[in-house]
């Protein structure tokens, strides 16, 4: 796809979460936007999708596109089972009711409010429908976009949810080079960090990330785009305490090393010490 399009996560994380696995920070420790963002937390740790709604859940967000959705998607279960054509429905059904508008760092709450989607939030509701339907998949995390490879039938199929129209392969050889064209090269190496903030576009060519990640971890790189988009606009102390929910739910190196320099610069341009 065009690298454009490929700017969904701009920083990679690392390490493995279990799905059901509790935050890693006291919920003291969590400095929630509002009272809704915090409820979602409390809710049901095990749901990511009421992790998913947590971020920029500032005004009540009615679920009916999404109902209305696994409605549509049930009633092609039952008529069709775990099958392409239920695969094709949750592609193109998601793309008719939720996927409107490309946006880079769009929230999933944004996407059920305005359509408004990028490759998190569209991987994330793609992940949440084809785990309902108990399908075999991955979600696969690169240096600087996210898409999903399922398992059906002995071959892969390909999600690429910013491409509304071509975005579900099922071409073997045209999954294959799609894969090839993201996967590490033998001495790719991640782009030091002073270089992916200063020019994310040529850090677009950075091959050096492939890993699966759960919807538990997606919703903990939800959180930290979200903190690139407050960092990338000076607000050091809203990212740092954005960075620190990204790293309840998807521990690694590189997040806290992002919130580090958070800190770092939220001193220098306040002189004030945050946590």
């Amino acid at each position: 796809m065009e690298k454009s399009f490929l700017v969904g996560v701009f920083f990679l994380v690392q390490t493995f979460t279990v799905l059901a696995q509790e935050p890693a920070m006291e919920y003291d420790e969590l400095k929630f936007k509002s009272a809704s963002e915090k409820s979602y937390w409390k809710e049901d740790l095990q749901s990511p999708y009421k992790l998913f709604r947590a971020l920029d859940a500032n005004s009540p967000i009615d679920d009916q596109r999404w109902e209305d959705l696994l409605i549509q998607l049930d009633k092609k279960y039952l008529k069709k089972g775990l099958s392409i054509a239920l695969l094709r429905s949750i592609f193109e059904k998601s793309h008719q009711k939720l996927f409107k508008k490309y946006e880079q760092h769009s929230t999933f709450n944004a996407m059920l409010a305005e359509g408004k989607f990028d490759c998190v939030s569209g991987s994330a509701a793609l992940g949440l429908l084809l785990d309902r339907y108990s399908f075999d998949y991955k979600i696969v995390e690169t240096a600087y976009h996210v898409f999903i490879v399922i398992g059906f039938e002995d071959k892969d199929i390909l999600f690429e949810s910013t491409l509304p129209v071509g975005g579900m392969i099922t071409s073997s050889s045209k999954v294959q080079a799609y894969l090839a064209a993201y996967k590490p090269t033998k001495n790719s190496e991640l782009y030091p960090l002073n270089q992916r903030l200063g020019d994310p576009i040529q850090a677009l060519n950075d091959n050096s990330i492939f890993r699966k990640v759960s919807l538990l971890e997606l919703a903990g790189l939800q959180y930290y785009n979200d903190a690139i988009a407050h960092f990338n606009q000076q607000m050091f102390t809203d990212a740092s305490n954005q960075l620190t929910k990204a790293l309840a739910l998807y521990p690694s190196d590189r997040i806290k090393d992002l919130k580090d320099l958070a800190i770092q610069q939220a001193y220098k341009t306040t002189g004030r010490d945050i946590k």
